[in-house]
């Protein structure tokens, strides 16, 4: 199975402490690895077929100043799909005008449903099969970009039927939430003012957040597992959906 991480905060926030928690991850899950961030309504995407151990590409986003109020990244351990760039998580999509990013842990059997034209996938995995057919779905019921509750709703309705073929933990963001499904393992925290200091679960890198932050300053987390040792994760349930805005859940 692969690992996600998401992230989303009340402002642009440097996510390059847990990307590098999670990419410490990709001695196992070595099939390639993504990460995209919202700047206002655009991303920025990254993506590579290599083990983020070993890819120059995530070199490079581990340089480059990530600031972001919504992040969504994936280290991939193959179950559908040859190991190729077209089938490298997140995957992007657009609809009402807007960025859609998606990120998959798991695997779904016999989930093939009737895709329409405007969303196809590229390459050959259940998970970007997936996105898509929810892409259509939520554009069948909403003639316009709903609320953050209304999509909520529809997300709570459509995110069973995929789940019911299997593993579905899946991060999606438009850039306003962060949505996360939990079918079988998923955590998230919180953090906020006061920020204290946090270490790594597996690497010896410590930050001190209260240095880096002001008192205003909201960040929460999802991960398949949790990626620091003394902080305060929360299992999600079963089935479970969870929105995060601002950099808290609602």
């Amino acid at each position: 199975m692969c690992q996600l991480l998401g992230m989303n905060a009340n402002t642009p926030t440097d996510v390059m402490f847990s990307f590098t928690g999670l990419a410490t991850r990709a001695d196992e899950h070595k099939d390639g690895f993504g990460i995209a961030f919202f700047e206002d309504k655009g991303v920025r995407l990254f993506v590579d077929p290599e083990s983020a151990r070993a890819s120059p590409v995530a070199e490079l986003v581990r340089r480059y100043p990530i600031k972001s109020g919504n992040v969504i990244a994936h280290i991939r351990k193959a179950t559908q799909g040859q190991v190729a760039l077209q089938n490298t998580h997140p995957f992007v999509r657009e609809l009402w005008g807007r960025y859609w990013v998606f990120a998959h842990n798991g695997d779904l059997k016999g989930f093939n449903p009737r895709l329409h034209a405007s969303f196809r996938p590229v390459g050959d995995t259940d998970s970007e099969r997936a996105f898509c057919w929810l892409m259509q779905e939520l554009a069948k019921a909403h003639a316009a970009v709903p609320s953050i509750d209304e999509l909520t709703r529809t997300l709570a309705e459509l995110l069973p039927l995929p789940a019911a073929h299997g593993t579905f933990n899946c991060l999606l963001s438009n850039g306003q939430a962060l949505w996360a499904h939990c079918s079988t393992q998923l955590h998230w925290l919180q953090r906020a003012h006061p920020f204290g200091a946090a270490r790594l679960a597996d690497e010896d890198l410590s930050v001190d957040f209260g240095a880096l932050t002001t008192p205003g300053d909201r960040v929460a987390l999802v991960a398949t597992q949790p990626l620091t040792a003394g902080e305060d994760w929360v299992a999600f349930g079963t089935g479970e959906l969870r929105v995060f805005v601002d950099g808290q859940p609602r």
